[in-house]
């Protein structure tokens, strides 16, 4: 048995999304430790919203690595299975490293504070766009941007699992690029409540004010391997792993190719840390011989414990 940990982004976050880890104090202090490094209480912000506010951008990003993070020390504490491998979906790729212990979490706060602020303030308001395609293959829907580009940005953005993709860019051009897509044959293409086009070339001045921050942060050789969504490999070198981190501001992130090297390093199991299940969903479309786990509250962490390192049933 080999163990794949994986970290969820932006998205799964919900008012009361850690009310079922009931008063498990490893949460508890996760939540204290991560507030204390951002002069904020993140705890009850989780608990208690408003909706708006959980969902602005710059707290999003520290909420969902605490909540990460969190999940990964209750699953270590209770005596669960170190991981052969790990990776982050987008913003969970700075959970990963510091379950991995290349960042330590009170670094890594302040540090993606920082990075939804500059991908905030790269776009003006309004000026750009996402939009999730469905049932178009990756070639198509590449195709399908570069027919509505016209001279803008729209890019293939998030290769999340066969026939789901997003894109982004300036607004008008992904409004472009999703009439394109369903002209050559998408089953659905919308677009999506956000207000940052991420992982595209609009994100490069974000990008280049986080690589001047980056290099005050201390980082680490991981103690596990955490694969990198820029290109799906491992970065051991602290240099490396910063230069990552850059890259992944303004380039896809490829989840299909992640999982995939899963399979190829020979992981069978995988365990998603944080709230809800968005990672393990995809896993099934890409990796279904994967045994996948969604490690949401004490319930589940139960249930993974028993699948994990006594091959009991799936959750």
């Amino acid at each position: 048995m080999k163990l794949a940990v994986v970290f969820p982004g932006q998205g799964s976050q919900s008012v009361g999304m850690m009310n079922a880890w009931g008063d498990l104090p490893v949460i508890r202090d996760t939540f204290a430790e991560a507030s204390g490094a951002l002069g904020q209480d993140l705890w009850a912000l989780v608990q208690n919203g408003p909706e708006e506010a959980l969902n602005a951008t710059v707290n999003t990003q520290p909420v969902m690595l605490a909540a990460g993070v969190a999940a990964w020390r209750a699953w270590r504490l209770g005596g669960g299975h170190t991981p052969e491998m790990m990776a982050g979906h987008s913003l969970g790729e700075y959970s990963a490293l510091v379950a991995a212990g290349a960042i330590s979490l009170r670094d890594a706060i302040p540090l993606v504070r920082f990075r939804a602020q500059v991908m905030q303030e790269a776009v003006a308001e309004g000026a750009g766009g996402m939009a999730a395609v469905l049932g178009l293959d990756d070639a198509g829907i590449i195709a399908a941007c570069a027919d509505a580009a016209q001279g803008e940005v729209v890019e293939a953005v998030n290769f999340n699992a066969p026939g789901q993709v997003v894109v982004a860019g300036t607004k008008a051009a992904v409004e472009r690029a999703v009439a394109a897509a369903k002209a050559r044959g998408a089953k659905r293409a919308m677009l999506l409540p956000v207000s940052v086009p991420s992982h595209c070339a609009l994100m490069r001045s974000a990008a280049e004010r986080l690589a001047a921050y980056l290099r005050d942060v201390p980082v680490l050789v991981p103690k596990i391997p955490v694969l990198h969504n820029v290109d799906a490999q491992l970065a051991t070198d602290p240099e490396a792993i910063r230069a990552a981190l850059v890259k992944q501001l303004h380039s896809p992130v490829r989840w299909v190719d992640t999982v995939q090297e899963f399979v190829a390093r020979g992981a069978t199991h995988l365990l998603e840390c944080g709230p809800g299940k968005v990672l393990v969903g995809l896993n099934k479309r890409i990796a279904a011989g994967m045994t996948p786990f969604a490690l949401t509250d004490k319930d589940a962490l139960a249930t993974a414990r028993a699948g994990i390192q006594g091959e009991g049933p799936c959750c």
